[in-house]
């Protein structure tokens, strides 16, 4: 038998982990970040104008880093 996290070669089993990555915001964290009103988001998406948002069920989320590239593409 072996013991528990172990493998039968005396080694640790080998721990895996999964990669990290930012938190994706909300609606209303977008809203924040932008100093818009969460109203001017949600009208944006609907005319697709604004940064990309991804639905997760019945959730919109936003990458930060597509929001943040979206802000770079709008000052440039």
């Amino acid at each position: 038998m072996t013991s528990k996290g172990r493998r039968e070669t005396g080694r640790p089993a080998e721990v895996r982990t999964l990669p990290t990555f930012e938190r994706l915001w909300t609606i209303h964290d977008v809203s924040a970040f932008l100093g818009v009103p969460v109203g001017t988001l949600y009208q944006w998406r609907h005319r697709e104008l604004g940064p990309p948002a991804i639905r997760l069920g019945k959730h919109l989320r936003y990458d930060p880093t597509k929001v943040r590239a979206w802000v770079d593409e709008q000052v440039a």
